[in-house]
């Protein structure tokens, strides 16, 4: 399949890529060939020809994208078998790759990350994305994707309650369940991570609030502190096993893959019955990256069929519409459960709320904590 680059696309290209040094090679005093996209070579480049390119960088380097997280592990066996790829990882939150993207600049160790979706629109406005359209791009969903490539979500996410019924007996199936119930509640660190953030949001949503009035999520979660019922643990697997969590609220496909790995029979896992919201993650090329067609390949991967498939059996949900074995469909969580869980609406007005979050977090949250 022919890849076609746009004029627009050109000029973004040039504008973030002509003025680096060959991507910082040079100055590591290395005489090798960079094989940053440049407007001379990009205009009708095929796929082929892009993975050629790939294979000659030899590396791919990500942050966000750990193994054990919507099952990218086996996305990375896939990626670096098909393009030759040598990957390593660091694990960090939204906020704290973009913050690596851009203080590395033409430093970079990054070639890719994986953000939440509130954050693509951050980085782009920073100047610190490659944009590249992959060959499913109009199979996206437009809330799901900037016009010029920028970002695009490879996977969607619902915010759900996961609870442990070891330490649960009633585990909650509605944000009033939680209220009433007497055990801890987990939410992690809304100050950074964008699953915490779109906790705080769907419970915004349960309660009459929206992308632009998350002040019914905030004065919920500040009854859970009054009570003296508020965690800030962070709802890892080893956290989970060690019995510190009992009810945490996190992404279905984290919940779902928890549970997994400890004990499924162990744990319930529920979406609110009142209302939730639907979020995805997006790619993110890094302006800067050392090994762009590397980057652009494994974006191309990620939304491939096989790269979908992937994503789900670690229980994320594809953002294109494709085909499941009935193996993986069937570790889902029914579609019922999705009834009132909804989609950002204005990823504008979400945009500026999540910046005034932290800080919101603070003030009116963090000062209840018992």
């Amino acid at each position: 399949m022919k890849r076609e680059w746009s004029k627009k696309s050109f000029k973004s290209i040039q504008a973030g890529i002509l003025g680096m040094s060959l991507l910082g090679l040079a100055a590591c005093g290395t005489k090798e060939e960079t094989t940053a996209p440049t407007v001379s070579d990009s205009k009708s480049l095929t796929i082929g020809e892009m993975e050629a390119k790939a294979k000659k960088e030899g590396s791919i380097n990500s942050v966000g994208m750990p193994n054990t997280w919507a099952n990218w592990g086996e996305t990375w066996d896939d990626v670096t078998k098909k393009y030759n790829l040598k990957h390593t990882d660091t694990d960090l939150s939204s906020a704290e790759e973009i913050a690596k993207f851009e203080s590395e600049k033409e430093n970079a160790t990054a070639d890719i990350g994986d953000v939440g979706i509130s954050f693509g629109p951050i980085a782009e406005k920073k100047g610190l994305t490659l944009p590249y359209k992959t060959s499913h791009w109009d199979e996206i969903p437009k809330w799901a994707k900037d016009d010029k490539g920028n970002w695009v979500v490879g996977y969607q996410g619902t915010i759900a309650f996961l609870t442990n019924k070891k330490l649960v007996k009633n585990p909650p199936k509605s944000w009033d369940d939680i209220l009433k119930g007497d055990y801890k509640v987990t939410i992690g660190d809304v100050q950074r991570g964008a699953q915490n953030q779109m906790g705080v949001l769907a419970a915004a949503i349960a309660y009459g609030g929206n992308e632009s009035n998350i002040k019914p999520g905030l004065d919920y979660f500040a009854k859970l502190a009054k009570q003296g019922r508020l965690s800030l643990t962070d709802a890892k697997p080893a956290n989970i096993e060690k019995g510190e969590v009992e009810v945490a609220i996190v992404w279905d496909f984290n919940a779902l893959s928890y549970a997994e790995q400890i004990n499924r029979d162990q744990f319930d896992v529920s979406i609110p019955k009142e209302g939730s919201v639907v979020s995805g993650y997006t790619t993110i090329i890094n302006k800067y990256a050392k090994h762009p067609y590397a980057a652009m390949m494994t974006r191309e991967y990620i939304l491939s069929d096989e790269g979908q498939i992937n994503l789900a059996k670690g229980f994320a949900r594809p953002i294109r519409d494709v085909q499941l074995p009935k193996e993986v469909a069937d570790k889902l969580l029914p579609k019922e459960q999705y009834t009132n869980a909804k989609p950002v609406q204005d990823s504008k007005a979400w945009e500026k709320t999540a910046s005034t979050l932290p800080q919101l977090w603070q003030e009116e949250v963090l000062v209840n904590v018992k």
